[in-house]
This record gives structure tokens, C-alpha cells and sequence, in this order.
């Protein structure tokens, strides 16, 4: 065995040449919600010390980004959930060093589902079914293989914890944390402000589920299509929002996210069941209907928060009138599906969520003019008024509305984006 030191200064010559690797200008860069990828060949020192068969085997030099944070994280470092994912699912890309503030991971080819069947398509039954066998073989990790999780976390069994845990996070961390900047938005597009306890106190008790590792992000950008001896091979990236709680989450988070139509919807419900009972965790799918109910409801209340926030920051400086139609369509959207958890009486009509974005994006652009180093945080500054040349979000939707004014046709929104191939976020 090598000693301390030898391993010290192999993983010094490992980042070395990893960290001049990623400064290259020949990388393809890539960034998605929550990290930056720089895709390029290990080239050959690099290849060497890691024991890599050639320097032209492409790798993801992996960058987390400052985001604002939308969803608990429970494990820090996503290399310390691949180092166990690794070991019994073969084919996931694996952690080839981490260096605490980024780190160097395997290159998967492929063709994320997102482009081969993006929203709104089918993705068929052999599909379904190998993402079914996907969650199954996840509810196989054991416990004791995982990170170790904080010691005031829920036991497992606790779903009503978990949820709990779940639902304070979103009202402290996403809420509560991001008002200052967002909640007059979110007050103008009809988020109620005690959205999240309403739902948890119109909601019946969780029954008792063992837990499981949970991705919690199983969406069609983050599953890549790949070539496997029995043809195509379905495999998941990005686990840094891994979490360790009641497998029903999990299921939830993918039927929204995956956006599936009424019949593939049930379909995966099935199969997920099947999976579950024929791998000999029948216990996970206690109260399946009922409490699955109460998950997708959580779900998309929950998503109020970011989906109004990321889609008023993707915004540009000068939104054309496409850019604020888009972006008021996706609000809309988002408050259609909570209104039901909610029990919502009114939803804002599209043209005032336009007004809204509007009026919000030019006094935030103030803001960030004005104090550029704050990122548009207001709680202890003075209130300011839409001054000089920009005009409320009323009269800049009317304007939109009256002239037909394209502007800026350089803003496009989050769907129109897509990642290269085997990229994830």
C-alpha cells in the first residue's frame, strides 16, 4: 500500500494537470441549473495517473455554480453518492476526483431522452419499464452503504417526517429566504403567502414507508439514452440533489418533471408498483394511491417558488414581447397546477402575470444597477421608484400589447435551451 505521503502527492499531480486540462480553451463548455461542465479529453499525463487506457477519453470537468438553492441537499458532495451509486449501478459515470470546489467526472455518449423524446412525446413502455427497474434497484442500496446523514434527519419509516422535513425547507429556505427580492412578485402573481402550511394542514397523515436513496431530479434531460448489448441502454446523471427519504418522493418528482400525458403517467405508476413488490419492497408501496396524491400536490406547490423565480431571472435586460408571453405562459402554469393542492378561487389572468414580470424585472434592474455587489437583496435598503427611462411592468405590457415591439430577439427560455449530448446540469 502507498503511503500517506506518496497519495498525497499523487492527488497533488492529479489536480495539477486536472486543473490545467480545465483552463484549456479546446473544452466545450455546457452549463445547466446547477453546474458548469467543460467537456475535452483527459489528455495523456492525466490519463496516466488515473489509469486511464488513453488521453483522448472525454471527461466532464465539473464546476457547481452560485444558484439560488430551491431543494434540499443532503449530501454536499455528489461524489460521496456516486462512490456508492457506482458500486451497484455499473453503468452511471463515476467520480474520478473530487477537489472540494469542483471536481472531474466520466463522460457518458449518449442522447438525453429531452432530445429523443422531448416533452410532451412518449417515450414507450420498454422505456417506462427500464426506469421503473430503475427506482427498484435504488430501493436495493442499503442504508448502511450511504453517506452518513445529519442525526436530526427522519428516521426510516418517518414519511410524515420526511415530508415535514421537506415542506420546512421549502417555507424557510425557498420562501421566507428569497422574499426580500421576490415576494412582491409573488404576491402579485397570487402565491399565497402561507401556501406551503395551507397545504400541509389540508393533508392526511403519510403512512409508515421504509426509506430509500432518492435521485428526487429523474427528468428527460437528466436521463441519457445510450448503446447496450441488448440495444438501448437507459442511464441517470446527475446526482448532486440525492436524498435519503420515502421512495414516494422520488416517484412524485419524476411524474411532474418528466411531464408525461395521462396515460404514460399511469403506466409508470403501475410498473413503479410492480418493480417495487417484485424486488420484495412491497412495504414502500403502502397507500400508494392516497399518499402519492399528497406528494404531487407538495410537488407543485413547492415549484411555485422557483418556477417564478428562474423564470423572471431569465428575463433579458430588454425582454421582447415573446420573452414576457413565454414567461408569463410558464407562471401560468405553475399556478394552475397548485391551485388545486391550494384550493385556489382565483387565478391571476396571464395578462397580469405579463404586468407583474414586467413591473418586477425593471425595478430589479434598477436595484442591480444601483447595487451591483447586492444581488437584488432589499432588506435593508430604502424603497425605490421606477425612475428614468423605465416604465412600470403596466405600461410596458401595454406597449407590448399595442406595438406588436419585438426588442431584443436574443432572449429565449429555459425549454428552447438544450444541453449537448450527454450532458447533464
Amino acid at each position: 500500500m502507498s503511503s500517506p505521503l506518496h497519495r498525497r502527492a499523487h492527488q497533488s499531480l492529479v489536480r495539477r494537470f486536472a486543473e490545467a486540462r480545465r483552463r484549456s480553451p479546446q473544452g466545450e463548455m455546457v452549463s445547466g441549473h446547477h453546474n458548469a461542465n467543460v467537456i475535452m479529453p483527459v489528455g495523456r499525463p492525466l490519463a496516466l495517473l488515473l489509469g486511464m487506457p488513453s488521453g483522448e477519453v472525454l471527461a466532464k470537468f465539473r464546476t457547481p455554480l452560485p444558484v439560488i438553492e430551491v431543494v434540499p441537499r443532503l449530501w454536499r458532495r455528489e461524489s460521496e453518492v456516486l462512490r456508492v451509486v457506482g458500486e451497484r449501478l455499473d453503468e452511471v459515470p463515476r467520480c474520478l476526483a473530487d477537489f472540494g470546489e469542483w471536481s472531474l467526472h466520466g463522460y457518458l455518449a449518449g442522447c438525453a431522452l429531452a432530445e429523443v423524446a422531448p416533452a410532451g412525446e412518449r417515450i414507450g413502455r420498454r422505456r417506462l419499464a427500464a426506469l421503473a427497474d430503475f427506482f427498484a434497484r435504488l430501493a436495493d442500496i442499503p442504508a448502511d452503504a450511504l453517506p452518513p446523514v445529519p442525526t436530526d434527519w427522519p428516521c426510516s419509516g418517518d414519511s410524515q417526517g420526511f415530508l415535514g422535513r421537506l415542506a420546512q425547507f421549502a417555507e424557510l429556505t425557498v420562501n421566507r429566504s428569497n422574499r426580500p427580492r421576490f415576494g412582491s412578485l409573488f404576491d402579485a402573481v397570487g402565491i399565497p403567502g402561507d401556501a406551503v402550511s395551507r397545504f400541509m394542514g389540508s393533508v392526511p397523515k403519510l403512512a409508515d414507508r421504509p426509506f430509500a436513496l432518492l435521485h428526487t431530479d429523474v427528468h428527460r434531460a437528466n436521463v441519457l439514452a445510450t448503446p447496450g448489448p441488448d440495444g438501448e441502454r437507459l442511464v441517470v446523471i446527475d446526482w448532486e440533489l440525492a436524498l435519503y427519504g420515502d421512495p414516494l418522493h422520488d416517484l412524485a418528482t419524476h411524474l411532474v418533471r418528466m411531464d408525461y400525458d395521462s396515460k404514460e403517467r399511469g403506466l409508470m405508476i403501475g410498473m413503479w408498483a410492480s418493480a417495487m413488490r417484485r424486488t420484495g419492497h412491497a412495504d414502500m408501496t403502502v397507500e400508494l394511491k392516497r399518499d402519492l396524491r399528497t406528494y404531487l400536490g407538495f410537488e407543485y406547490v413547492q415549484s411555485l417558488y422557483p418556477d417564478v423565480m428562474r423564470t423572471a431571472l431569465e428575463l433579458p435586460d430588454r425582454p421582447a414581447r415573446r420573452d414576457v408571453v413565454r414567461a408569463a405562459e410558464r407562471v401560468c402554469r405553475a399556478l394552475y397546477r397548485a391551485s388545486g393542492p391550494l384550493g385556489l378561487d382565483r387565478l391571476p389572468h396571464e395578462r397580469e402575470v405579463r404586468e407583474a414580470l414586467l413591473d418586477w424585472h425593471a425595478k430589479d434592474l434598477v436595484r442591480r444597477m444601483e447595487w451591483p455587489d447586492s444581488g437584488g437583496e432589499e432588506g435593508e435598503r430604502p424603497e425605490i421608484p421606477a425612475i428614468g427611462p423605465v416604465a412600470t411592468g403596466r405600461e410596458r405590457a401595454r406597449s407590448l400589447e399595442r406595438t406588436g415591439r419585438r426588442g431584443n430577439t436574443d432572449g429565449m427560455d429555459a425549454s428552447a435551451r438544450r444541453e449537448p449530448t450527454g450532458v447533464g446540469s
